[in-house]
Parts: structure tokens; sequence; C-alpha cells
């Protein structure tokens, strides 16, 4: 099991990548709610990475943070939910994204969080919505995007079918 903050629980097994120097990474949160939805939020259409898509809760990890620490911590920033457990690693995914910004790589996991799901604290200045989505309206996942970059699309509904347990 990694180091990590103890004010959440990592599942054994888990793997967390550490990123080698000069590295890019970000990190994403699948959320599920009790319902077996996953929540995601709508990037605001001035944003200058994926303007107007979809996308799950996360961001890039600063200097001298763990890519454990960065995702508890975007979390409670874009959301107010603190996280609680860490239950399954989604894989590795490497990205070069619409701004310019150059190749990215992306540790995406599914969580569990505190908090009130029904009531999250969104950074409006970067969101303009937020939905929860099961089996049935993945496809609003793909807004806004062209085909072949269903990535988020794509992370949700495997993290839906390979859920372990209730969330």
């Amino acid at each position: 099991m990694a180091t990590h903050d103890p004010s959440f629980i990592v599942d054994d097994d888990i793997e967390v990548p550490v990123p080698a120097a000069g590295e890019v990474w970000t990190v994403g949160a699948v959320v599920v709610n009790g319902g077996g939805a996953a929540f995601a939020q709508k990037r605001s259409p001035d944003r200058r990475l994926f303007p107007g898509t979809w996308d799950i809760v996360g961001g890039h990890v600063e200097a001298g943070e763990t890519v454990l620490e960065a995702l508890a911590r975007e979390i409670e920033e874009e959301t107010g939910w603190r996280l609680s457990r860490v239950r399954r690693f989604l894989g590795t995914t490497t990205w070069t994204g619409d701004d310019g910004g150059g190749l990215r790589h992306e540790a995406d996991y599914l969580v569990e969080v505190d908090g009130d799901l029904d009531d999250p604290t969104l950074e409006w200045s970067k969101h303009s919505a937020y939905g929860w989505f099961g089996p049935d309206d993945l496809d609003r996942l793909r807004e806004n995007r062209e085909p072949g970059e269903f990535l988020i699309h794509d992370l949700v509904a495997r993290a839906l079918a390979e859920r372990p347990g209730t969330v």
C-alpha cells in the first residue's frame, strides 16, 4: 500500500504511479453514488483546455505532491467533498490536450467521498453544470467531443461496469 494521507483509506493492491522528473501528471476521480451513477461536471465554455465538455473531478499533480495527495486535494477543491477511500485504480492514460500544454499522463481512480453528494461546491468559474450519469445516459458524456475523443465516457462506463461491491 502506498504512503498517503491517513484521512483516507487505500484498498490493497492499488497502483500509484510515481511521476518521473519533467513529466506532467494529472489525476481523475470517478465518484459513484449509491444509485450507481457517476458524477461529472461540465467545463465552462471559456476554459482553455476542453471547453464545454464533461469531465470527472481531477487536475494536475503539483510539485512535491504524490498522485494520491493530488487526488484528495482536487476532490476537495472541485466539489467540497473529502476523499474517504480509494477503491480501484482505473488505469493510466497518456494524452495531449487541445491547449498546447503537451503530453500528460493521467492516473484515474474509483473513489468514495464524504460530503453531501446532492450539493457539491463547484468552482463555478471553471464549471457550468454537473450531473450524475448512469449506464443509460452515458452518451451525454460525449457532448462536444470528436469521435475518438471519448476518454471520459469510456472511463466512466468502465468504472460503472467494474465497480466492486457497493460504493
